[in-house]
């Protein structure tokens, strides 16, 4: 997340709305979270960063840490590194463990060529200026030091969207309703790799495909209700557009589990 001055922030990027309302508290991003737990094939995403850096030793940093999921894997099965978690939420930060700070993506604390490793997972899309950040992290990784990220595609969780617009078209008596905020559309994968390839070399898309199946309404439902703070955002009175997507997953529920496509991508680079 960042205050890049001469932009105007996105919904995604406006670090007032991310501090005070989108990541006030770990739920949402827990919410959606857990959605993947409904997941097939299962991708451990920490595990898969741990796979990579493998070789890596020194300090690493979480940038965007978020409920600190990665830090604490790292720090369980790797003690012989040094950790830390960055974020621009201060209430995130306060209830994890071990050494993090507050700061801005785009102007790390750290200094240059100080850093082996730099995660930046699902956290790119939320920095007014992906590029800026992107520039931050190669700045700060010494020679050989590698950047791990992550996004989601366009087309990531498309019956998502299809069931938000079939309600949102109830809530506004119209055939087509409006389409659900995707934060990941401001970094998308199909971006993504040409972006880093800007600042770093060896640049490598692993591509996350998967199918969700839910045998309940509450993921889906929570998944929905975590973009709240974006509720000015999406073209309809939120709450009654959650009313009526719960309608449209009650009927879907009648024919099966509800399955949702998904595909995100891991990308790994070196400086």
């Amino acid at each position: 997340m960042d205050r890049v001055q001469g932009h105007r922030p996105q919904a995604s990027t406006d670090s007032k709305l991310l501090t005070t309302q989108a990541y006030r508290d770990s739920r949402p991003l827990t919410a959606r979270q857990n959605l993947y737990a409904h997941q097939k094939p299962r991708y451990d995403l920490p595990g898969m960063v741990l796979e990579h850096t493998q070789k890596q030793t020194g300090t690493w940093v979480d940038v965007g840490c978020g409920n600190g999921r990665y830090l604490d894997r790292i720090r369980a099965q790797r003690p012989d590194v040094r950790v830390l978690g960055l974020d621009l939420s201060s209430s995130l930060l306060a209830g994890l463990n071990g050494a993090v700070v507050c700061a801005d993506a785009a102007q790390l604390p750290l200094r240059t060529g100080s850093v082996q490793v730099v995660l930046a997972m699902h956290m790119f899309y939320h920095v007014t200026d992906p590029d800026l950040a992107i520039a931050e992290a190669a700045r700060v990784l010494a020679p050989g030091g590698m950047l791990v990220a992550s996004t989601n595609s366009r087309h990531d969780k498309k019956e998502l969207d299809q069931w938000w617009a079939r309600a949102t078209a109830r809530v506004l008596g119209v055939d087509h309703g409006p389409r659900r905020v995707k934060l990941s559309d401001h970094f998308p994968m199909e971006e993504a790799e040409d972006a880093l390839a800007a600042h770093f070399s060896g640049v490598r898309v692993l591509d996350l495909e998967g199918v969700i199946e839910v045998p309940a309404l509450e993921p889906v439902l929570g998944h929905y209700a975590s973009y709240r703070a974006w509720a000015h955002q999406a073209g309809v009175p939120f709450e009654q557009a959650l009313e009526q997507v719960e309608s449209v997953l009650r009927a879907r529920l009648e024919e099966g589990p509800l399955r949702i496509t998904t595909r995100q991508g891991l990308l790994v680079a070196r400086v």
